[in-house]
């Protein structure tokens, strides 16, 4: 379990990155088009329970673009095992992927060996389990490794990622417009408690899935929040000098509808009446009640009586976030939606 401490000055200091980073969405699509299944989030502040890839990141799997089709040269070393994402390919500060593969390579050679872990340079054992001659060169401040890194990583980029950044950025957007909606309505409280199915936000206390525990103070700074494309689940960046960051995986574009999953309300307006199956669809993206019934364009109360029915049916599950109710599906309520088994 990773658990974020919040203060007073930290939760009024919550921001919402405007874009996602682009050098880290290079390297967590490596990530995914190594293990194109269930993903577990590596060692370190980052580490978690194995989560299933969103939906559209599952069909770039299957594009020529990813999977197989990823040529990703030693970018795949730094990300290959466990999930391990070392802190330099996190730049959320940049504008663009220029900017962030400019700031990793000018990262200097203490901190690189520090994030990769390479125990006779930095003392530390919890990067990468076997690095690699290059690895080391690279923690060692090498030219050639540094240029190797770059090369390798920006022809990746042009060839699997930049094809999509349309569609990303326009995720991003939307994944923003919804943050921004749960803040408005329902507080930190309600921006928190959305942020993932199984993370668990208990004031003043943000619990996130892992394979071992950490706590992490943030000491009045704040948090950054970034989405991400191509992540499967929660990544931990603590910065001393700034506000610790963590990268969550976004909603889809579509706000949340699984690829190919659109015609699902259709075929359960039989089981549960069509404005039913509706408010169930619409509820792939959380929703105070005022919202619901905006979305669903319902009353208050038609809103406030269909939540309640799915609810009392294990689909939907309510939350209190201040003086509003959110509403969110249940892993019933997404598997009735896919059609999948729970």
């Amino acid at each position: 379990m990773i658990r974020l401490h919040f203060t007073a000055a930290d939760l009024c200091r919550i921001t919402l990155a405007p874009a996602a980073d682009a050098l880290s969405e290079a390297a967590l699509s490596v990530r995914l088009s190594l293990s194109p299944g269930r993903v577990r989030e590596g060692r370190g502040p980052g580490a978690g329970r194995p989560h299933r890839p969103r939906p559209a990141a599952r069909q770039w799997h299957r594009s020529p673009r990813g999977g197989a089709g990823v040529r990703a040269g030693v970018l795949a070393e730094l990300v290959a095992e466990d999930g391990f994402l070392p802190d330099f390919l996190l730049q959320p500060a940049a504008h663009d992927f220029a900017g962030g593969l400019e700031a990793a390579a000018s990262t200097p050679p203490e901190r690189l060996a520090l994030d990769l872990g390479i125990p006779e340079v930095s003392g530390w054992n919890g990067g990468l389990a076997r690095p690699g001659r290059w690895a080391r060169e690279l923690a060692e401040g090498s030219p050639a490794a540094v240029r190797v890194l770059l090369d390798d990583t920006r022809r990746h980029f042009e060839t699997s990622v930049e094809p999509l950044w349309p569609r990303i950025r326009r995720d991003v957007l939307t994944d923003r417009a919804l943050r921004s909606e749960m803040l408005l309505r329902g507080g930190v409280d309600a921006l928190l408690t959305t942020l993932g199915t199984t993370w668990r936000w208990q004031e003043p206390t943000l619990h996130l899935p892992s394979a071992a525990t950490y706590d992490v103070p943030l000491c009045g700074r704040g948090l950054l929040l970034v989405p991400s494309w191509f992540a499967t689940g929660p990544l931990v960046m603590y910065r001393p000098e700034a506000a610790t960051v963590l990268v969550y995986p976004m909603y889809d574009g579509t706000g949340g509808v699984p690829a190919g999953g659109d015609d699902r309300p259709e075929a359960l307006a039989a089981l549960l009446g069509r404005t039913r199956a509706q408010v169930l669809a619409l509820l792939r993206s959380p929703a105070t009640t005022t919202a619901l019934a905006e979305r669903a364009s319902v009353s208050l109360a038609a809103a406030s009586q269909h939540a309640g029915v799915l609810r009392g049916a294990g689909l939907i599950d309510t939350v209190r976030t201040g003086t509003a109710v959110l509403h969110s599906l249940t892993p019933l309520g997404h598997s009735l939606l896919a059609g999948s088994r729970p």
